[in-house]
């Protein structure tokens, strides 16, 4: 195992860290989950966001683990390579660059959209495509961004820091503002689990609460760049989920006692989200309180930036790690010694960002099978643990998860649930890009005579039939299926 290079520069703080991984987590879904998730649930859709939060908890200790035992940089692809050879690190290794270079330009798009309410002239249509102006606009953030990545991890985490407690001042105003507008008759008067507890789940898998929370690998992808490590990433990562809970669990409170109680009277919480599409600037204004929309509306714009950066820092050192094991883009493997970050792959991560900008409707279907890709490595987290366990049982680990015979497993089956739940249409493209690439990869290497194929293909067996049997599930399920 090759140890991280030396010429990162260790300066991320246990503050830099954590704030960056509640950055990652608590996104610009806050904006518009409560009211969904409320109508799937009703007033039960608390310990939605409760469940949500425990499940990624056990995923979080995991990563822990790994990444206190290796704080190496892009150590998401690095960790199962380790334990099952270079085509899963490989396979890995592509996908994530993909889906992190794509969620840049999602984020960015997203800004622009908001601002556009604002700013006339940078959105051309209902759809939301850009204009000129827009597009403009989109490339000049996304420099923006690539300056502040080639200056160092400090001024990316001061950056990051600013924005990120303007994203957690807003959510907590926004909190107790509507706290006193609290109806605790909201929680019983149509019942407090109108739909049942099955409603519970539908909420988590398909309401979008797991996704919600999803945002844990920005913290391993810096792991390099942190000042002791070893005690540092476990407290980091712990943090940021139990912060993004917090605040997803309030702002759900608050949602639900704050509805006026004229737009209850007809059907209870059925529809509530067609009626409040946008939950927390709709009820700001309903309220009278047009200074809390209208914070809401900057955040709306804030939020998405500050997470594409967070991305377009953590695909860089994606970047570095994948061209680091010499099969893949060698010369992106180099890290500048003035700042010490991989400036070349952050200009690929630029090139990439604006790629991904480019006016391609079609490649929306796209963007979404890469994104369930990334959800899908969280699935190899403990069985790489688990492997590393058996294979480098001497391995120094100053965190390590406790009954990991039973979390190991019950995280695996949460992240292989999540992938479940991106439904057939998704995952028969994934599935079919990841084998295809699976195929190309050793064919590239036996055809450079690089490892032994043979090994290749046996450390690996497993992945082959994960997704066999992935892909049968789904065929058969109801998320797209044929029931």
């Amino acid at each position: 195992m090759a140890p991280p290079s030396p010429a990162f520069n260790r300066s991320l703080s246990l503050l830099d860290l954590t704030l960056l991984g509640f950055g990652a987590v608590f996104g610009s879904g806050w904006l518009f989950a409560a009211s969904h998730v409320a109508a799937i649930v009703g007033p039960a859709s608390i310990l939605s966001w409760l469940a949500g939060g425990i499940a990624v908890l056990f995923l979080g200790l995991i990563y822990c683990e790994l990444a206190a035992a290796l704080p190496e940089a892009g150590g998401m692809i690095r960790y199962p390579a380790y334990a099952h050879g270079p085509l899963l690190g490989a396979l890995l290794g592509f996908i994530t660059v993909i889906a992190y270079s794509s969620l840049i330009s999602i984020e960015i798009i997203a800004a622009r959209q908001y601002a556009g309410s604002w700013i006339p002239g940078l959105t051309a249509n209902s759809a939301g495509d850009p204009t000129l102006l827009g597009w403009g606009m989109q490339v000049a953030v996304l420099c923006g961004m690539l300056r502040l990545n080639i200056s160092g991890v400090k001024t990316f985490a001061l950056f990051n820091n600013i924005i990120t407690l303007f994203k957690f001042v807003v959510p907590m105003l926004v909190i107790g503002m509507l706290l006193l507008f609290l109806h605790t008759g909201n929680f019983t008067k149509y019942g407090f689990m109108p739909f049942g507890w099955q409603s519970i789940e539908g909420a988590v898998s398909v309401g979008g609460v797991i996704f919600a929370y999803l945002g844990l690998t920005p913290i391993i992808a810096v792991a390099s760049e942190v000042r002791n490590p070893q005690r540092t990433i476990p407290i980091a990562l712990t943090l940021s989920i139990f912060l993004a809970a917090f605040v997803y669990i309030l702002l759900q409170v608050a949602f639900i006692g704050s509805v006026p109680a004229g737009m209850l009277a007809p059907r209870g919480w059925t529809g509530i989200d067609r009626l409040l599409p946008l939950p927390f600037h709709d009820i700001a204004v309903t309220l009278g309180l047009g200074w809390l929309g209208l914070a809401v509306v900057i955040d709306a714009v804030v939020s998405p930036t500050g997470t594409g950066n967070i991305y377009m820092g953590s695909t860089a050192r994606i970047i570095y790690a994948w061209s680091r094991s010499g099969t893949f883009l060698p010369w992106f493997g180099h890290l500048d010694p003035r700042h010490g970050v991989p400036r070349r792959a952050a200009f690929l991560t630029f090139g990439l960002g604006i790629f991904w900008m480019l006016p391609f409707p079609s490649w929306e279907a796209l963007i979404g099978v890469v994104s369930s890709a990334l959800i899908m490595s969280y699935a190899f987290a403990p069985v790489a643990a688990a492997a590393l366990r058996h294979a480098a049982p001497d391995l120094v680990r100053p965190f390590r998860v406790k009954c990991i015979r039973v979390i190991g497993p019950v995280s695996f089956m949460i992240a292989s649930l999540i992938v479940f739940w991106s439904g057939w249409h998704t995952l028969s493209w994934l599935l079919s890009v990841q084998l295809i690439f699976g195929v190309g990869f050793l064919a590239i290497r036996a055809a450079r005579g690089v490892g032994n194929t043979g090994e290749d293909i046996r450390s690996s067996a497993w992945v082959l039939a994960y997704f066999a049997g992935m892909l049968a599930l789904s065929a058969g399920g109801s998320f797209g299926g044929y029931g």
